[in-house]
């Protein structure tokens, strides 16, 4: 079992494998309440520290399971982080300001039952806000009145998190990080790791390519984004499918097959793969099953992947996947 990583420099620590709780809140078909319930109850079971949530996954009802989760569990509470910015209408940057954030805020501490928020991101904001010095202002003031305990961003290019850490009181980053989306490797890693910044790794299965279950024949339900946002529709278009095209993403995934150990799940492997990168923290598969969640705990008790494994796992990168998406993002 791999060890807890430190969270950056906020002086706390989370298990390598933590519980994405999109899927639990909407867009990827119906999970019911029961089900999302026994999902997370599952996730922490197995001993994960961490959840990441928004206040638009569901329109805060997966914050609201969260909190209702928890409520259920004696012990040390998990670390939650949730994120803001996505509800405003229309999206600008000129609509984030401290105001606006703060309502956003105080909505998620009623929906998370949390006094204090452990850790609220900025969720992918328009480009200019990552520079923005009032909102971050307001941001420290939030954290001195005790609304949130610390504050990060999420970020859909590497360019914004090279702002956004040079910003002293961010202490994390989001950012997608997985076998079909390698790019942060490159240099943000090393930055955040030079600023003791963190990094939450998102969509780390593609949608659930990496999983190796699909085919050209999957289908999605109507409410699931893998349905109706694969070129951008309704969000950025590399939150589904890491924006790689679906039918080369099955091409990729078949070179990939014979790279995973026997006796181990694809899912698995791309979660190892990605845990071999010490700059992540802590990486947030989702789940809609108890099973998967377990299955994706898993991953922290795989043994380390061979250097000519990783290498070859990067190969499939740069021949097949990196032409389509490693200048976008």
């Amino acid at each position: 079992m791999l060890n807890p990583r430190p969270f950056g420099r906020t002086g706390r620590t989370t298990t390598p494998v933590g519980f994405g709780a999109w899927a639990i809140g909407g867009t990827w078909g119906e999970v019911t309440e029961a089900d999302a319930r026994e999902t997370l109850h599952a996730a922490l079971d197995t001993g994960q520290t961490f959840i990441d949530t928004a206040d638009v996954y569901g329109d805060g009802r997966s914050e609201r399971i969260i909190a209702a989760v928890l409520a259920e569990r004696p012990g040390p509470r998990p670390f939650v982080a949730t994120k803001a910015g996505r509800r405003l209408s229309p999206h600008t940057a000129e609509a984030y300001t401290g105001a606006t954030i703060e309502a956003f805020i105080d909505r998620s501490r009623e929906n998370l039952q949390m006094d204090c928020l452990d850790l609220v991101q900025l969720h992918c904001p328009p480009t200019p806000v990552f520079s923005n010095a009032a909102l971050f202002s307001a941001m420290e003031d939030m954290k001195a009145r005790g609304k949130i305990a610390a504050y990060g961003v999420s970020v859909e290019r590497i360019d914004e998190a090279m702002v956004a850490i040079r910003q002293p009181g961010v202490v994390s980053v989001q950012i997608i990080y997985n076998l079909f989306r390698q790019r942060p490797a490159e240099a943000l890693f090393a930055a955040t790791r030079a600023a003791n910044v963190a990094i939450i790794a998102r969509v780390p299965l593609a949608s659930g390519l990496l999983t190796g279950k699909m085919t050209r024949h999957s289908a999605f339900a109507a409410d699931d984004h893998r349905s109706f946002n694969r070129n951008g529709e309704a969000f950025d278009k590399g939150e589904t499918f890491s924006g790689v095209p679906y039918d080369l993403a099955l091409q990729a995934v078949e070179e990939l097959r014979p790279l995973v150990p026997e006796g181990t799940t694809m899912g698995a492997f791309a979660l190892r793969w990605i845990l071999m990168e010490e700059a992540v923290t802590v990486v947030i598969p989702g789940a809609k099953t108890a099973f998967q969640a377990r299955a994706n705990s898993a991953a922290a008790s795989l043994p380390p992947i061979s250097p000519e494994t990783m290498a070859a796992a990067r190969d499939v990168y740069r021949r097949l996947i990196a032409p389509e998406v490693h200048h976008l993002w």
